[in-house]
């Protein structure tokens, strides 16, 4: 199996540097012509977008989406957890936001991990970590939940335009899932 290429010509660590360093240099480069756009952190779309950390999902190039345009969460799985569900209600009661997008994806690492996860990780440092791994077997069903999850929080204000997605990572495209469908 090959790795696929970087994107950068950069080596990602040598004896000296670091991915990090790296990162923290191109951030130096980055700055040298950064001029304050002067906006303001509510977004532009009054939307928050919560999907996968998945690192072949370019969000902003996917949705078409430029600086400022949206609140983006993201986490493992693109989960509905409280946490997600605290950063949504910030966003829709301090910031404005008034529409949620959840975006999950096809070949996700959820799909191949269970809870016995935690259980290996209590074995290895002795300690069950208090979250759960939200693993999942059918993304479409996945999104439904999280949907409903959304939708059923008493702290947010705005469910009425909370709509599920998932993306094809060998497409690009977005399917959008039908929160009524049962799954199959």
């Amino acid at each position: 199996m090959s790795t696929p290429p970087h994107t950068s010509a950069a080596p990602i660590s040598t004896e000296s540097s670091t991915v990090t360093d790296r990162l923290v240099k191109a951030n130096t480069q980055y700055a040298a012509g950064f001029t304050d756009p002067g906006m303001d952190a509510r977004p532009v779309l009054h939307v928050a977008v919560v999907a996968c950390m998945d690192a072949r999902l370019d969000l902003h190039a996917a949705l078409g989406l430029e600086l400022g345009d949206c609140h983006t969460i993201r986490n493992a799985g693109g989960v509905v957890t409280d946490d997600v569900i605290r950063s949504l209600t910030i966003s829709q009661r301090a910031l404005g936001t008034r529409s949620v997008m959840l975006v999950h994806h096809t070949n996700c690492g959820l799909e191949s991990l269970t809870e016995d996860f935690r259980h290996e990780l209590e074995d290895e440092v002795g300690q069950r970590p208090a979250w759960a791994v939200e693993a999942f077997r059918d993304v479409d069903q996945d999104v439904r939940q999280s949907m409903q999850r959304v939708r059923t929080s008493p702290f947010l204000l705005h469910t009425e335009d909370v709509r599920g997605f998932v993306f094809d990572v060998t497409t690009g495209l977005l399917r959008e899932i039908d929160p009524a469908t049962a799954a199959e």
